[in-house]
């Protein structure tokens, strides 16, 4: 047994775990040994969870974790357990429901405390000093004095965080209708923020699956005021300080409703799903500043998060030391005037006025977070420039600034790599290529995708959660499964190359054995195989990442028809027909689901190519924004149901279908699009 007074983090690969162990607190990383410890010996657990990039969890550290008086009050009273919630999701979301149950909101840091058996009984957010030593002296004198007390209220508590993810199975008749949709959106949409984009918050969070949905739903419906409202969304993101104007990529959220001032994170989760949704607007638009966030985030990401062998790293921190050697959050990334004018000379006053170097884009201590009010033909006209003459400065000012940012102190990287972001990540790299062409993209898609076959992927058909140092570990969570089949399929429709569609469904029946509930009809967070934590979650609601049953029930939907197998859709609809209860009374946290409701909707096409032509012929398709539809091709005889038959040397056809109706084929991509378009 380890010594029980010592700090054992210092043999973990976690970066935000390294970060802490040097603390005087004797902190435990999660395990067996750990868990059967505070048993044995009888003692409650703090378990405290957060995650590398996290500003307040660096603060808490410096203030409580890093502080002689509370580690002694913490190694007295209690075995501290330390989790990276990255690394272990499902031991996040199962505290992070206690808390949510116990004071109405969460957040990282999270701080529980709970019995020796883990079930909480105490939680919360950042704590400062004083009220953390308060709340442990006196829950330690509560424990020592009357422990039936806790132990009655985590009886209740345990119920209650069981009874959090019950699906409760949908029982009324499956009848999906375009007008719940537009009953959800219309309720959605008096939150709507019609000046800045996105809603009606103080803090401004991305959220890219809402904008992804709502792109696709005022597209086909056809809904200029609602296109209006989503194309504002995302040029006042790609305007604002979330977006880094210099270096590429995407902060976390804004501390303000104006996208101005970020929390200065970079998560690679963030930067790969928002790829993907300015690559489909920039499809429908042909707005250049799209295309400018596209290959400029792409860049970042290649530059400051793409490893050797083709894998992505998981984030930047939003904290770096400044030139005197002080943590701060944004160090890095802000500027100040007398720097700029330093720097730029005689451009100072242009750059100046494109990026707001005044009022409108001041911070705090004389720092300045770039910031867009107009847009580029706004400006060429107002001073007199061309686009291609603004386009050459904002070159020479990105390289100039961008060279002199790489003096400062980086922020430090969080170097593990996540299969569910990963994937993620390599949607994005695809769906880039998908619009724009670049083969570069598809390189490092496929790399990025024979990296999780041939690292992540176990002989047994799992999947490893994380990998750092050449080392796979972790068992695979329901997340990585489906953000993993989804990016497969993906890669299937664009390369044809059946490898990706094959393990894709490989991964699916793996799901099907050990995450699927028969009572429920949905899919556990956790593998069957994996130790009990106080409760097996259901994930079903979207967050900034959609939930992990709705991408599933999305590529099961999408897998039914290039498999043609039906357990698959009847599935995916008793998913959806569970959920869709709860989807007008909170649209924003459903926006996935309500994606695949309307590919039952409305009609949902089939696109079969066949012959030597048909990488060629999908370029051309590609070309043209069409998101109610799966492409299936070969470039020979092949027997996907959807080809069977279908192939006849020296030409090459293109197949229209709808639940297996198909029109007369054609040869010409544009005769295709009309198909779809009647």
């Amino acid at each position: 047994m380890q010594n029980p007074h010592t700090n054992s983090l210092i043999n973990e690969t976690s970066p935000y775990l390294l970060q802490h162990a040097h603390n005087p607190v004797n902190w435990n990383a999660w395990n067996t040994e750990t868990l059967e410890r505070a048993k044995s010996e009888n003692k409650l657990i703090i378990i405290s969870v957060g995650y590398a990039a996290c500003h307040w969890c660096h603060v808490m550290e410096h203030e409580s974790f890093e502080d002689e008086d509370v580690a002694e009050i913490m190694n007295a009273n209690f075995i501290s357990i330390k989790v990276d919630r990255e690394e272990r999701p499902d031991i996040d979301q199962v505290y992070m429901n206690a808390v949510q149950l116990m004071t109405g909101q969460g957040g990282w840091p999270l701080n529980v405390i709970a019995l020796p058996d883990g079930r909480p009984v105490w939680g919360g957010t950042y704590f400062k000093k004083d009220q953390w030593t308060q709340a442990l002296t006196q829950i330690a004198k509560l424990y020592a004095n009357s422990p039936e007390k806790l132990y009655d209220y985590a009886d209740k508590l345990e119920q209650g965080i069981k009874n959090l993810d019950v699906i409760v199975p949908n029982t009324e008749v499956i009848d999906f209708q375009s007008k719940d949709i537009e009953n959800a959106v219309d309720s959605w949409s008096e939150h709507f923020d019609l000046k800045f984009g996105g809603v009606k918050t103080q803090q401004k969070f991305m959220m890219p699956n809402n904008y992804h949905f709502l792109l696709r739903y005022a597209y086909q419906k056809k809904d200029i005021e609602l296109q209006k409202f989503v194309n504002t969304t995302l040029t006042k993101i790609a305007y604002g300080g979330v977006y880094d104007h210099i270096g590429g990529g995407f902060s976390r959220y804004s501390v303000d409703s104006k996208w101005h001032v970020p929390h200065f994170e970079k998560m690679l989760y963030d930067n790969g799903q928002l790829v993907s949704l300015y690559a489909d607007a920039y499809l429908i638009t042909k707005d250049p500043l799209y295309k400018e966030v596209i290959t400029e985030t792409l860049d970042f990401v290649a530059r400051e998060l793409t490893t050797p062998n083709g894998a992505f790293y998981s984030s930047l921190d939003a904290d770096s030391n400044t030139s005197e050697g002080v943590l701060e959050e944004g160090a890095y990334y802000v500027w100040t005037k007398r720097e700029l004018e330093t720097l730029l000379k005689s451009d100072y006053k242009l750059f100046a006025e494109y990026y707001n170097i005044n009022a409108f884009g001041f911070w705090e201590h004389k720092n300045y977070v770039l910031i867009r009010s107009e847009s580029d033909q706004d400006f060429t006209t107002n001073h007199k420039l061309s686009q291609h003459g603004l386009n050459t400065k904002k070159q020479e000012w990105k390289t100039l600034l961008l060279k002199e940012r790489a003096k400062r102190e980086t922020p430090r990287l969080d170097d593990k790599s996540l299969t569910s972001w990963n994937a993620l990540m390599l949607k994005g790299y695809l769906d880039a290529y998908r619009v724009l062409g670049d083969k570069t993209y598809l390189d490092a898609a496929l790399k990025n995708a024979h990296f999780i076959v041939n690292n992540q992927l176990k002989e047994d058909g799992s999947l490893y959660h994380s990998y750092k140092n050449d080392t796979s570990s972790i068992n695979g969570f329901l997340e990585d499964y489906a953000t993993t089949i989804e990016a497969f399929i993906l890669a299937y429709e664009i390369t044809l190359d059946k490898q990706w569609l094959y393990t894709a469904r490989d991964l699916t029946n793996y799901a099907f054995d050990h995450f699927y509930d028969a009572a429920s009809k949905m899919f556990f967070f956790t593998n069957n195989n994996d130790a009990r934590l106080v409760s097996r979650s259901i994930d079903y609601r979207d967050n900034v990442i959609p939930a992990s049953n709705s991408i599933f029930a999305k590529n099961l939907f999408k897998l039914s028809h290039f498999l043609g197998n039906a357990y698959y859709l009847k599935t995916a609809t008793t998913m959806l027909h569970n959920v869709s209860p709860e989807i007008t009374e909170y649209p924003s946290g459903f926006s996935n689901w309500l994606d695949l409701m309307l590919n039952y909707t409305e009609p949902y096409y089939e696109v079969a190519i066949a012959g030597k032509d048909a990488k060629e012929k999908l370029k051309e398709l590609n070309a043209t924004y069409i998101p109610n539809k799966l492409i299936v091709g070969s470039t020979t005889a092949c027997n996907l149901p959807l080809l069977e038959h279908r192939f006849i040397d020296g030409e090459t056809l293109i197949y229209v279908c709808v639940n297996k109706s198909c029109k007369l084929p054609v040869s010409n991509v544009n005769a295709a699009i009309q198909l779809i378009k009647e």
